[in-house]
């Protein structure tokens, strides 16, 4: 008796399964001040200065949320969970 082997196809190209992009969204609430979700974003994103984050914690108020970082999953639970444990309130992480 023999067996074959049976290739499936690939349902996705890149970015399939845990690659891809993620998004870390900040939702605005009634507890954190401007100063300290500017400061926090500024501590933990890569490349955000406090005067970027005072624009991002305006768009957050503006706009009821906004995304503050997209990329690959690993680094986004790592942000997700900093700015979390900071006292931001957080979505759920998101797929792109």
């Amino acid at each position: 008796m023999s067996t074959t082997t049976i290739e499936r196809p690939k349902l996705g190209g890149p970015g399939a399964g845990l690659g891809g992009e993620w998004r870390v969204i900040v939702r605005n609430d009634n507890h954190n001040t401007f100063d300290h979700v500017a400061s926090t974003l500024a501590q933990v994103l890569p490349g955000v200065s406090i005067d970027h984050g005072h624009q991002i914690a305006d768009r957050i108020h503006n706009s009821g949320q906004a995304i503050v970082w997209s990329g690959p999953q690993e680094p986004a639970e790592h942000y997700w969970e900093q700015l979390r444990e900071a006292g931001l309130t957080m979505a759920p992480l998101e797929r792109s």
